[in-house]
């Protein structure tokens, strides 16, 4: 793999984030597993004229502070986070997925204490630096996708390293028929649900914060939102993992939340606080080499074919008044092994069953 290895690490600083000289770079990785990749950032970053720190991070640790339910803990952890907003210009994640139910026994109050502190400083990340996430491959992912750990190196590379550039210039017709268009309607299996994006920017996906990427988004009108839509892929948050989740909407606020699993732990995500029960981002899965979910919202959110539709807080460039402390991307695979499915702009059909009909957008088809 130190070939796709040197291209993607080449990728993320050349393009992604654009190291520019004097440029501070602080590399923040899960495993020692991603040693190789983090030693290829740090190359790069340096014949970029940049300075690259790194930082080994540890989940199990990690939950076992919070486990402790003390709040100077907390206090300490948003700190180190603050001195990171402050004195790097750009941040990696090499991310690692060990054991995704980590969090599961770590109280919520803390969670929510630690999430609501370190608000001001994520947003700070997302909005005013440069920083990209990835997941390097895991045995987990691997087991989750029905891969060999072989199949599963090269399958993860493959996906993150597609042509971003391509991709951008060929969303741009679906951005400006977006930006054009005021009702959206989908409708597939236990799904009917209407909103309106009128006025509000579309924002092309392609490399420069997720990898993999390919999508774009945009946001409902907040109070806009009716109707029922029915998500088909697992759907992990904080140490649980949810399926079939279905949510029924009125004037915008979620007035019912069902799953497969836990009803009342499903509808305690949409209590944390107002803004929980309004959605904040709408967008499009494009990735052409992602079919299939993992269980990982990094490649589910840009399954090919699909949508997601996002209870929780909305981006700062495409800014619809929503406020929360969650944001969770959901998401309906609409090709026709998962079920089908339809999306209308001002009552045009433009895409059925994961496929653009439209003639300006079917070269999305073969990204």
């Amino acid at each position: 793999m130190s070939e796709e290895i040197k291209k993607l690490a080449k990728t993320i600083v050349e393009y992604s984030i654009n190291v520019q000289p004097e440029e501070k770079v602080l590399i923040i990785y899960y495993t020692d597993e991603a040693k190789e990749m983090v030693k290829e950032l740090i190359k790069n970053v340096t014949l970029r004229g940049g300075a690259a720190i790194y930082k080994r991070m540890d989940k199990e640790l990690d939950a076992l502070l919070l486990r402790q339910e003390n709040e100077k803990i907390v206090d300490i952890l948003v700190n180190k986070l603050a001195f990171e907003m402050d004195n790097y210009d750009s941040i990696i994640y090499v991310k690692h997925t060990e054991n995704e139910y980590e969090t599961k026994s770590v109280p919520i109050d803390m969670i929510n204490l630690k999430d609501a502190k370190s608000k001001p400083y994520d947003e700070i990340r997302v909005n005013k630096r440069k920083w990209v996430l990835f997941n390097y491959p895991s045995l987990v992912d691997a087991y989750k996708a029905h891969m060999s750990m072989d199949e599963f190196n090269h399958y993860a590379f493959e996906v993150m390293n597609v042509d971003y550039s391509k991709m951008r210039k060929q969303l741009e017709p679906l951005k400006e028929l977006m930006e054009k268009t005021d009702k959206v309607r989908m409708v597939g299996p236990n799904t009917d649900i209407s909103f309106s994006i009128k006025g509000m920017p579309a924002i092309p996906c392609c490399g420069t914060a997720n990898i993999p990427d390919g999508e774009i988004y945009t946001a409902p009108i907040k109070d806009s939102v009716n109707g029922t839509i029915t998500y088909n892929t697992p759907s992990p948050y904080r140490g649980n993992i949810y399926n079939d989740i279905s949510l029924t909407f009125k004037d915008g606020k979620i007035i019912s939340a069902t799953c497969k699993e836990d009803d009342n732990l499903l509808n305690s995500i949409f209590d944390t606080d107002e803004g929980a029960r309004y959605v904040g981002e709408f967008s499009f899965g494009v990735n052409p080499k992602i079919l299939d979910p993992i269980g990982d919202i990094l490649y589910d959110e840009k399954i090919n074919g699909s949508i997601h539709f996002t209870p929780g807080m909305a981006y700062a460039d495409c800014d619809n008044g929503n406020r929360s402390a969650v944001h969770w991307d959901l998401v309906w695979i609409q090709r026709p092994e998962y079920g089908g499915g339809e999306v209308y702009f001002d009552d045009v059909l433009i895409r059925k069953d994961g496929k653009f009909v439209l003639d300006s957008l079917k070269q999305l088809n073969n990204l």
